[in-house]
């Protein structure tokens, strides 16, 4: 019999994230630090939302983009958080979570044979999205040196004449690298000489522990041609809800839309009535998880300085991202016998790109005791190389 899958998904390679989850799922006593999402409950008051929703009834399809006071309170969100101004009309969608909306802000504007500029390290899903639309991937260093920001001479170096879209992750996952509006507006200029369209994954925007989160379409110049994820798994710890949103010009949205139309239809109406709970009255409960998460990064990172990994501090995101490269391992190698030896779960850096050789995703987000205690474990496990 042959082999009915399709070429593109036998080119993309299995997660390199659910090898160690998936060893570690078979040990006992394991410290995981590489979960991707917060620890914290969603807040009661977004949970009861939705429990209305439901007892009214509110039970049916949404309109294809979302209800529209959602809309509208995202709209009003970003215009007064970073000062973009989109219209919930035809330029806001709600998607089935950010995952959902790169997806078909891929779809909608790569052709095959187009190159993607992907800013890496990158979350694993970038790559093979890019992959499955047909496009052809170019990985854009964001060096340990540079903050793991996107610098305008490391996306110089990799624009060719076939270079359509730039795609970017910020507050980064894995390095918890971050762009500031400044750092945006030093390369909005090669965005726009060369006609390139940004897709902008700011999902952890919340989660900025120095200095305001910059959004990329705030930079004159650059609002016409960004696409905006979000969503709000991560500020409201609302990762099962599948709630995010994709922002463009109407042009670029509609032509989402589109996707969106056959693919999903409208994303869970309860998780849309708590989204909109959510932003209307829990950013207390977001600002006091933010600052605990600020608490534990350093803690954290100071900790396994001192235990002998280099780390840099990262200014968002939850993710600390290590160096190994003194150890004499590699970062895969390194992270296999952490856990079979040692019982802690971190991610091999590699995983997410070249620029992530030699590094550890290790997420601070779990208790205090959790991570002194994992870090002691890191210590000892160094301690015996």
């Amino acid at each position: 019999m042959r082999d009915f899958r399709s070429d593109r998904v036998k080119a993309i390679p299995p997660s390199g994230i659910r090898k160690f989850f998936d060893i570690a799922q078979e040990m006992e006593d394991i410290i995981s630090l590489g979960v991707g999402e917060p620890d914290y409950d969603t807040p009661w008051n977004v949970r009861e939302a939705a429990i209305r929703s439901i007892e009214q009834g509110q039970t049916a399809y949404t309109s294809n983009s979302g209800l529209p006071e959602l809309r509208s309170l995202i709209s009003r969100y970003l215009f007064d958080r970073f000062g973009t101004d989109y219209s919930p009309k035809n330029e806001i969608m709600i998607t089935t979570g950010a995952s959902e909306a790169l997806d078909i802000a891929i779809r909608s504007v790569v052709n095959p044979g187009d190159e993607v500029l992907v800013a890496e390290p990158a979350y694993i899903a970038y790559t093979s999205g890019v992959m499955l639309s047909g496009g052809i991937p170019v990985h854009v260093p964001c060096l340990e040196k540079d903050g793991f920001r996107l610098t305008p001479d490391s996306l110089m170096e990799k624009i060719t004449p076939k270079s359509k879209v730039l795609l970017c992750n910020f507050p980064n996952n894995p390095s918890g690298g971050v762009m500031s509006r400044a750092d945006y507006k030093a390369i909005s200029d090669i965005i726009v000489d060369h006609d390139l369209l940004l897709i902008s994954d700011e999902i952890y925007n919340e989660l900025t522990y120095e200095g305001e989160p910059a959004s990329a379409a705030s930079v004159e110049g650059l609002r016409e041609r960004t696409i905006t994820i979000n969503g709000f798994s991560k500020a409201f710890s609302m990762t099962g809800w599948r709630v995010g949103y994709l922002c463009a010009p109407e042009e670029i949205c509609s032509a989402a839309l589109k996707i969106h139309q056959y693919v999903m239809l409208s994303a869970p109406t309860g998780a849309q009535y708590a989204a909109i709970e959510a932003l209307k009255n829990s950013w207390d409960s977001c600002k006091a998880m933010v600052n605990e998460y600020h608490v534990r990064r350093n803690l954290f990172v100071n900790s396994v300085n001192r235990a002998g990994l280099p780390c840099h501090m990262p200014k968002g995101a939850f993710y600390a991202f290590p160096s190994v490269k003194d150890t004499g391992l590699s970062d895969e190698v390194f992270a296999e016998r952490l856990l079979k030896e040692h019982h802690v779960a971190v991610v091999p850096g590699s995983v997410f790109g070249p620029s992530g050789e030699g590094h550890l995703r290790c997420s601070y987000a779990v208790s205090r005791d959790d991570l002194l205690t994992a870090v002691a474990r890191i210590e000892e496990f160094i301690g015996k190389l």
